[in-house]
């Protein structure tokens, strides 16, 4: 027997003020739409189909073919929503979970948990609950005398008794797949709001199908996210639970309240994380590193006994040995080799660098690919925009180049070569050749009295 999910995510979220859809709104750098997707993948369903509407196109540039997608034109409720998917279900057997794709603190333990205690107790439909302490917002579970789940009411139509109910539904229900587009089928037109509530189906089955509730104890995983305030609490849950699952596996993370880790960043042990670290994307960070202070990394690998400090580190990788900072800058693609030394305020874009080399301070390569044991001097320069077009250097082993150098691109520097400081290079260097490339310095003898003013005493 087959599992489905079906994600609504076709709503506008304009409690958010952005000009994303609500689902793709990122949660440390990450939309949270691709957290629940993540997390259904890893579990027991075999299908998605997600439900989208407003800026479908957002949804499906991020998700690019992992799920099936339904559409809804116009938002009429989560009911209407369900409905979308009927023509991709249709005639298929099986469990089917229905989630929110504004809730991305779920987890695959939690969908398997739910779906297994649907069909061990071979329900028609089960509703997940929670219990909250301040349930304002959230539909109230009304329960019979038998304590049996008996209707959803929306908060704004509860009475003032009903609203201290501090069950509420989560918005996730597991329902019989050869019964669920009958059941929606019925629900009617709420006068109100004009939509149609999925809420109804609990009493359109409970007189003719098992009606069940799972009360979830772990509420926090069914939070919904529908304003900033809670992408904020959100947040806060997810990094602390991020943080927790490092530090059990051997990661030190010094002060973790001030490190942020995203959800698919692998850290092996022994790596110590410094205050005021973020550490996002696909990142991978390998033994015997140390990150931070003030360091953000997003989507990068770097190997081991690596140091970064005080630096931003994008879209690249650094090999073993290494050391970047402090206030070093590297992004797009930068390949910093085997016992590197990327220093204060040096930047690396889209560049590739080989064991030994070293920027120590004030300098820019950008487009370059760099041998082993290069030495940059203090500001120099790679230069590779000539207004139109981005050009490419090429550096070999073992070059010496001297302070406030500015290699002209596309050039080409050889092995072993050597640029005098101060030079503009805009031919290619043989090997072990001496590049100088400045003009002759004039020296005017008694000159400078004609530049300089004499002081004016009397101010």
């Amino acid at each position: 027997m087959n599992n489905y999910a079906i994600v609504l995510a076709a709503g506008k979220g304009t409690r958010m003020k952005t000009k994303l859809p609500k689902c793709a709104f990122p949660i440390l750098k990450k939309p949270m739409i691709e957290y629940i997707v993540e997390n259904i993948e890893k579990s027991v369903v075999d299908e998605i189909i997600c439900v989208v509407g407003y800026k479908k196109e957002y949804l499906e540039e991020l998700l690019d073919g992992r799920v099936d997608y339904a559409y809804q034109e116009e938002q009429l409720g989560t009911g209407h929503a369900v409905k979308m998917a009927e023509p991709l279900l249709k005639g298929k057997t099986g469990t089917t979970i229905i989630l929110l794709g504004d809730m991305p603190l779920i987890d695959m333990k939690v969908i398997n948990k739910v779906i297994s205690y649907h069909q061990d107790k071979k329900n028609d439909l089960t509703v997940v609950t929670a219990e909250f302490d301040n349930p304002k917002g959230y539909g109230r579970i009304i329960r019979n005398e038998y304590d049996s789940i008996e209707k959803i009411i929306e908060h704004k139509d509860c009475t003032k008794e009903q609203k201290r109910i501090k069950e509420i539904n989560t918005g996730i229900y597991i329902v019989d797949n050869s019964l669920l587009f009958e059941a929606v089928s019925k629900i009617k037109v709420n006068e109100r709001k004009g939509e149609f509530y999925l809420t109804d189906i609990v009493e359109i089955m409970k007189n003719d199908y098992k009606v069940d509730a799972f009360l979830l104890w772990d509420s926090p995983k069914v939070m919904g996210v529908n304003d900033l305030y809670t992408i904020s609490l959100a947040e806060k849950h997810l990094r602390n639970d991020i943080n927790k699952k490092h530090m059990l596996n051997g990661v030190s993370i010094i002060n973790p309240e001030t490190v942020t880790i995203g959800h698919s960043v692998v850290i092996e042990e022994g790596v110590i994380i410094n205050p005021n670290t973020f550490i996002t994307g696909d990142s991978v960070i390998k033994k015997g590193c140390e990150i931070g202070p003030n360091t953000e990394i997003h989507s990068s690998i770097i190997h081991k006994n690596v140091s970064v400090k005080h630096s931003l580190v994008y879209d690249s990788i650094v090999f073993d040995k290494s050391s970047i900072g402090p206030f070093a800058h590297l992004r797009a693609g930068a390949v910093i080799g085997k016992r590197n030394r990327i220093g204060n305020f040096v930047e690396v874009k889209k560049s590739t660098t080989g064991v030994g080399t070293k920027a120590a301070h004030l300098a820019y390569i950008g487009d370059t690919t760099t041998g082993e044991n290069v030495n940059f001097g203090c500001g120099s320069i790679t230069v590779n925009y000539d207004g139109v077009e981005k050009h490419r250097t090429i550096i070999g082993d073992d070059v010496f180049i001297g302070c406030n150098t500015n290699l002209i691109a596309p050039v080409s520097i050889g092995n072993k070569s050597f640029i005098a400081a101060g030079s503009t290079v805009t031919k290619n260097v043989p090997e072990g050749a001496m590049a100088i490339a400045r003009n002759k310095q004039i020296n005017k003898a008694d000159y400078a009295k004609n530049l300089i003013r004499p002081k004016d005493d009397t101010k």
